[in-house]
């Protein structure tokens, strides 16, 4: 397809869907000034997939954009998403299915914000658990040939960002609670912003201030990092062909398939389903930080890390006895794909709606929102920058190898989702998944210790 064609196809459809949209929201809005029933009577859950679905096909399209061979990608989903997440606040489309059953803006509501992390949290364990099923034939004697590094640029990447956020800190007027907000948003790190509200939340302090600093800095957080890992190739003129080769001579080959095993399913979702399982239980284990015991500041694996290790060691693993654990190929890039895109879409609609009502409630109005972004480009871009220049010279690591471990240590789900679209290889998990761990431990206690220590 030419591009004059593919322009025009994007075109038709962004506008089927506006006019679907508008059609609905304008029945729904007469029928409701009537006091008629709608054109269009939608139950929650069937006015919930609509709004995914058109949120994802416009993200989709929003994504396919390319100037200079550079694109969103699945990071459009969430560009979307954001823009779904502010409709929502507006008074004139309360009410109205599509948006209502995205985020329920209502404050008085138990289910506010429900449904969109639903939406987050099952695509956050399809995509993770997903990656771990990939990486997991290579992943221990990858760590183990190259532990040291992965641990040192997690570390670094880390520590660099929270140097930054200590700084920013200080300036008149931020405060340790705002900067440790940006820091989880420029990160993308939802236990670390969980981290920060629990420390901030112990010592009898505010906790919207955290909010609004990750609502703002996230968005850049995602889009900063998926667009790092398609221009540094470009910038260095990378011959990728070349760059997968490297990446596989040092990943060992997986092991010869063994024979003879007992597959509940074709597909492999029972080893998939068991690995869930066995990681949201992981996942739900607190560990006390203090003397405070489990009534103070804790620190667990969450959901992400607890189902990304269990698959991992579910795909090490490959069976127990005569069970077979392993997952087949299209089914793990299926739910790679599908987990990402929902993910972003709650994500986007909940940081949508968040910055929004932080916004309205900050003494500083708009120009908080300046002071968020310029932190939290910064709180993105040093801590890459600072990743790649060590692991490329010091380490000596080949550029994916480098480029999946600051995918990890940034604790990027989006942009190990770019990377591997831009590779052309699912191989750059693996150092994801080497450095995601130590990176995942180290945002949650720096995003702590900034407020304890600082407050």
């Amino acid at each position: 397809m030419n591009k004059t064609n593919k322009t025009w196809l994007w075109l038709v459809i962004t506008a089927l869907a506006v006019a679907a949209i508008a059609f609905w929201c304008g029945s729904c809005a007469v029928s409701s000034a009537n006091g008629a029933e709608a054109t269009f009577k939608a139950s929650t859950t069937t006015a919930l997939l609509f709004g995914i679905f058109v949120v994802s096909a416009l993200g989709y399209l929003l994504g396919s954009i390319s100037v200079k061979g550079v694109s969103l990608g699945t990071a459009g989903v969430f560009l979307v998403a954001i823009l779904f997440g502010y409709l929502c606040t507006l008074p004139q489309l309360q009410n109205i299915p599509v948006f209502d059953s995205l985020f329920i803006a209502d404050s008085s509501s138990a289910l506010n914000g429900y449904y969109s992390k639903i939406i987050q949290n099952i695509g956050l364990v399809l995509f993770v658990t997903s990656v771990g099923f990939i990486a997991g034939p290579n992943f221990f004697k990858n760590l183990k040939k190259n532990a040291t590094s992965y641990v040192l640029l997690g570390a670094l990447i880390i520590l660099s960002g929270t140097l930054v956020a200590v700084v920013f800190a200080l300036i008149p007027g931020i405060g340790p609670e705002f900067s440790a907000g940006i820091l989880s948003g420029a990160l993308t790190s939802t236990p670390g912003f969980s981290s920060a509200l629990e420390a901030s939340e112990s010592i009898g302090r505010a906790t919207d201030i955290i909010t609004l600093g990750y609502a703002i800095a996230y968005p850049f957080g995602v889009i900063g990092v998926v667009l790092f890992v398609q221009l540094m190739p470009k910038l260095l003129k990378a011959d990728l062909a070349k760059e997968r080769e490297l990446l596989k001579a040092g990943v060992a080959e997986q092991a010869a398939e063994k024979q003879g095993l007992f597959c509940c399913d074709t597909f492999g979702l029972t080893p998939f389903a068991l690995a869930v399982i066995a990681g949201l239980i992981l996942g739900c284990i607190n560990i006390p930080l203090t003397g405070a015991g489990y009534s103070g500041p804790c620190f667990s694996l969450g959901t992400t890390g607890g189902t990304l290790i269990m698959s991992l060691i579910f795909g090490h693993l490959g069976s127990i006895g005569k069970f077979s654990l392993k997952v087949g190929n299209g089914t793990v890039k299926v739910f790679r794909e599908f987990g990402l895109m929902l993910f972003l879409i709650g994500a986007g609609v909940s940081g949508g709606v968040s910055l929004v009502s932080e916004i309205g409630k900050s003494s500083l109005g708009g120009m908080i929102v300046v002071y968020g972004l310029l932190g939290g480009a910064a709180m993105t871009i040093i801590p890459m920058v600072v990743g790649f220049l060590v692991a490329k010279y010091l380490l000596k690591l080949s550029l994916l190898n480098s480029l999946g471990s600051i995918t990890g240590g940034m604790t990027s789900t989006p942009a190990l989702g770019t990377l591997i679209n831009t590779a052309k290889t699912d191989d750059v998990a693996a150092a994801y998944a080497s450095t995601y761990p130590i990176a995942l431990v180290l945002i949650v206690l720096a995003s702590q210790l900034m407020i304890t220590l600082m407050a």
